[in-house]
């Protein structure tokens, strides 16, 4: 019922930029937190950037500097600029998001992934 939809990924050389989207749909009542977390062939998943209601942003010390998220509430949507890329942001960066379709409790959503590629 409810769906999360990345789009923007893709191959960049180093230095580069790239931003990726992913918009939330379908029954959705409120969405208290929205972002990125990636995960490299072979190693954990991990926290890019989260933008919270209730706790604010959190950012992972390795982009700061160079990522931002922004969301659009209006549309349900969470943007990752991705700027002064290296080749060891190469992963699969997936769409996260804590969601209440019932406005009681709150439940993580994930996205399928979209690759984000930075070649040396």
């Amino acid at each position: 019922q409810v769906r999360l939809v990345e789009s923007g990924g893709g191959l960049v050389q180093a230095g580069g930029s790239l931003r990726v989207s992913c918009a939330a749909s379908g029954s959705i009542f409120s969405i208290n937190a929205m972002g990125w977390y990636r995960q490299a062939p072979g190693k954990q998943r991990e926290l890019v950037a989260v933008s919270s209601r209730t706790a604010g942003t959190n950012l992972a010390e390795s982009v700061k500097g160079r990522f931002t998220i922004s969301r659009d509430n209006a549309k349900n949507t969470v943007y990752l600029q991705m700027n002064s890329l290296k080749p060891e942001d190469t992963a699969t960066y997936f769409c996260y998001a804590r969601i209440s379709v019932n406005g009681f409790s709150l439940r993580d959503y994930w996205g399928q992934g979209t690759q984000v590629t930075v070649s040396s």
